[in-house]
């Protein structure tokens, strides 16, 4: 192989850490999705269903405080993490990078827009694919400088969500608007449940093409989110934090001490303040509410980072989480069968058993199809350098296949 050209990662040369930490993020991840496989995705995004009561409404809360907002910021920072990774190791070998970047992003987007029009439209490939080219701005900025950028941008999207809150007080009609807009994702929300449940596969793909639609509009928030973890988890790596935790002791313990139970604390001041999102109100009170879920997403998030960490420490923990690392390492297969599975048992053209798994069963539901993906994926690995969709992956953006087996 020509010595300027990058090629995939070799397993002996991956960073076990963050194969554990991909794994722990993708099982809270299908923890987090599976309101939105059994249900309208519209409805995972209300908080605390009130509805709900008993067991299931204890499972909802929990999975609220506890999951919702947390894993799937932990895995845009493991994306921003894997970025500062490859432009290091392209830096050391004095290799050309931004090029097969470019293809790298590409390819991610178009696997993000078939799982978004023909899987499932809760998709966040697409989103990560868009906002992983602008990073390339950042290739060479210091860790620290990342680190408060990543906070700037983080911060961004609370701080929209505060201004929407105060323009109830000083637009005219504002309820008005707001009710309008509340009929209009109650017609959106009646049609998932139509299209997913009940319908063909065909009204399930016209269904998620308007619910693309839906998600591009609120990229500029979710956007914010996202790209603030790239840049945090870009930091770690540039600063080292993540290749020798062992020299950055004071950092951890300050994630593990400080951040998690502050973030604990700003999502009990959330879920006091206001537990359930209303479509058809938005108002400063919901706004803090939102905000304070927000920021407690973040802090809880590096606070879990943090705890993994200092498990893996321990050999006991070390030999337990390392069942993680092979999910971890096939991640995107692992992500992409999670939708395939759960659809294919959920919607109207599968099994259809939508809606028709209580909230307290559906946690059980996760963590079973998780451990079965844990099992598999030590399997394959056992065989295949690659997970499936990585091997493609991989394969279109070095434009050549590449060796599968060992």
């Amino acid at each position: 192989m020509n010595p300027t050209q990058l090629a995939p990662i070799a397993p002996g040369e991956r960073i076990a850490t963050l194969d554990v930490l991909r794994g722990f993020a993708l099982g809270g991840i299908l923890l987090m999705n599976m309101e939105a496989f059994v249900g309208p995705v519209m409805g995972s995004y209300t908080g605390l269903d009130p509805a709900l009561s008993g067991a299931d409404r204890i499972a909802d809360g929990l999975v609220y405080f506890f999951v919702q907002g947390k894993f799937f910021t932990l895995f845009s920072l493991l994306f921003g993490m894997g970025f500062a990774m490859m432009a290091q190791r392209a830096d050391a070998a004095g290799r050309p990078f931004a090029g097969l970047y470019w293809r790298r992003g590409l390819v991610l987007l178009g696997i993000g827009l078939v799982h978004a029009l023909l899987v499932w439209s809760g998709d966040v490939l697409v989103t990560y694919a868009l906002l992983s080219f602008p990073l390339l701005a950042f290739r060479t900025t210091p860790a620290r400088v990342l680190a408060w950028l990543g906070a700037a941008f983080y911060l961004a999207a609370p701080a929209m969500l505060m201004g929407l809150g105060l323009l109830s007080g000083w637009v005219p009609d504002w309820n008005g608007l707001m009710a309008a807009q509340g009929k209009e994702m109650d017609a959106m929300l009646e049609a998932q449940r139509h299209a997913y449940g009940s319908g063909s596969y065909a009204m399930a793909v016209a269904q998620r093409v308007r619910d693309f639609g839906m998600a591009l509009s609120n990229l500029m928030v979710i956007g914010a989110v996202v790209f603030g973890m790239f840049l945090t988890g870009a930091a770690f790596v540039r600063s080292g934090a993540i290749q020798r935790p062992e020299l950055h002791q004071r950092l951890y313990q300050a994630l593990r001490w400080a951040a998690l139970p502050l973030g604990l604390l700003a999502m009990l001041a959330s879920f006091l303040i206001e537990p359930t999102v209303s479509f058809g109100r938005y108002d400063l009170r919901l706004a803090l509410a939102q905000s304070l879920g927000l920021v407690a997403g973040a802090l809880m998030c590096l606070g879990y980072l943090a705890w993994v960490m200092r498990v893996l420490e321990t050999p006991t923990g070390a030999r337990w989480l390392g069942w993680l690392a092979p999910a971890g390492r096939m991640a995107l297969s692992n992500y992409l069968v999670q939708s395939i599975a759960c659809t294919l048992v959920f919607y109207g053209y599968g099994l259809g058993l939508f809606e028709h798994l209580p909230r307290l069963w559906q946690i059980p539901f996760a963590i079973g199809l998780f451990a079965v993906q844990v099992l598999y994926s030590r399997w394959w690995l056992q065989r295949f350098r690659f997970g499936p969709a990585e091997w493609l992956w991989r394969s279109l953006t070095y434009l050549g296949p590449q060796p599968m087996r060992h």
